[in-house]
């Protein structure tokens, strides 16, 4: 059956209207605009205990603490305003008149746009709730990156979701996909990007973050997650920036585990190349779910899905970073690492996804112009790719870059990458380490 897609007004009056629901609005940095969407639906008295903003960095550090890292749009500085709201609504507001009531606190701390233009609007917004009266809390947080270019057009947006969340808390916090979807109710396609999300407490303690975060990437929310070696979601940007990566790439189904002696023997080349020290590298394990989107179908099976999140948390489990991603091409891994400002980045990949790229026949028209986007795209940031070979079964041949059919037409740029170091073989492999393709 599908779903009634309320409008944002409707939505906050529904809430408004529901005398179980009451609780606190704090917001940072974009003004109160899920407490106006509140307010402005009429009956907020029924929901709205509390509404703030402690704009000035002293007021706000009196009232939830210091950052430690100077970072006040910041997942620590959301949770730390979840946690002193929160507390503070059970504190204070308790007698018969609440013992019906479920406490909510919801809060956001953002960056919109500048006038000049020169920031990364982005943000953090989460809320605490309880899903029955007196219960234990539950909590959903995320952040996300606001695209449009146009300051009150992105406050807009932050009001609409900030809704959606409340919402979604209360109304379909045993429906996960439902969950996800709805916080995209009412905003214009791509004005917003949610590139993690974190849900704990009782109310789901039958969901694997691993999985609702890769439900983002099927409903274009977002183009990757990543994960630390315990599972847990992190954003890009904290983890690799200013960071030497090295990603080995693998797909999700995968029956083996990745090739380890030959990442370990491209790490050492990396290191040595761009003189990485240990200290500053990161190595990532990316499962690709192209195999999953590409099958044709509108969404891609459940039992998929929890298979490429299986192939994840088994990745975790080695004690690497873990990326999953709908990255078909290199070049779009690349762009993609870019926005998190790394050092430098190499990419450890089969030789056999050369082989295709410089292969004018597995393309149309234009081959020249997508080759060269492909080229621009990849190598124009620090980025450098290592290459392992594989076994050519038909000719029984170990294919390396010095054998690898090119094309004429894209030989020229080819053994340009090769004679500057952008394309280089993993050297000192075993017999053992080659695959047959």
């Amino acid at each position: 059956m599908e779903r009634e897609i309320l409008d944002t007004k409707r939505k906050a009056l529904k809430i408004n209207l529901n005398p179980k629901i009451y609780g606190t609005f704090a917001e940072i940095g974009a003004g109160q605009e899920v407490a106006r969407n509140f307010f402005t639906a009429g009956a907020a008295s029924g929901t709205v205990a509390k509404t703030m903003s402690a704009y000035d960095m002293t007021f706000s550090d009196a009232i939830y603490g210091v950052e430690e890292s100077g970072r006040y749009v910041s997942q620590s500085r959301l949770l730390k305003m979840l946690g002193h709201e929160f507390a503070l609504l059970n504190e204070r507001l308790n007698g018969e008149k609440y013992d019906d009531r479920t406490f909510f606190a919801f809060a956001d701390t953002v960056t919109t746009l500048n006038y000049n233009k020169s920031n990364d609007p982005h943000g953090w917004i989460g809320i605490r709730f309880q899903a029955e009266p007196g219960g234990e809390p539950n909590e959903i947080f995320f952040h996300v990156r606001l695209l449009d270019t146009d300051a009150a057009l992105q406050q807009n947006v932050l009001g609409i979701i900030g809704v959606n969340l409340v919402y979604a808390a209360f109304y379909y916090n045993q429906d996960p996909k439902t969950m996800i979807e709805s916080l995209a109710d009412n905003l214009t396609v791509g004005s917003v990007e949610i590139d993690l999300i974190s849900v704990n407490g009782p109310a789901f303690k039958n969901i694997n973050n691993i999985l609702l975060n890769l439900y983002l990437i099927v409903k274009d929310f977002s183009d990757a997650a990543i994960f630390d070696s315990l599972g847990n979601p992190c954003l890009p940007k904290d983890l690799l920036y200013k960071k030497d990566i090295m990603i080995l790439r693998t797909k999700y189904a995968q029956k083996s585990n990745p090739n380890f002696s030959m990442l370990n023997k491209a790490v050492d080349q990396f290191v040595h190349s761009e003189s990485v020290s240990k200290e500053n590298l990161s190595v990532l394990i990316e499962v690709l779910m192209s195999n999953v989107l590409s099958s044709g179908d509108e969404e891609p099976e459940s039992f998929d899905l929890e298979a490429v999140a299986k192939r994840a948390e088994d990745m975790c489990k080695t004690g690497n970073l873990v990326m999953v991603s709908n990255f078909t091409r290199h070049n779009k891994l690349a762009k993609y690492l870019d926005r998190c400002k790394p050092k430098s980045v190499g990419i450890s990949t089969n030789i056999n996804n050369l082989k295709f790229v410089f292969n004018s026949s597995n393309f149309g028209e234009n081959y020249s112009s997508q080759l060269l986007s492909y080229v621009s795209d990849m190598f124009s940031k620090n980025v450098r790719l290592f290459a392992y070979p594989f076994l050519d079964k038909k000719t029984n041949t170990v294919i390396t870059s010095a054998n690898m059919p090119v094309t004429p037409d894209a030989k020229p740029l080819f053994d340009f990458l090769i004679l500057n170091g952008y394309i280089a073989d993993i050297r000192d492999y075993s017999e053992g380490d080659v695959k047959t393709v």
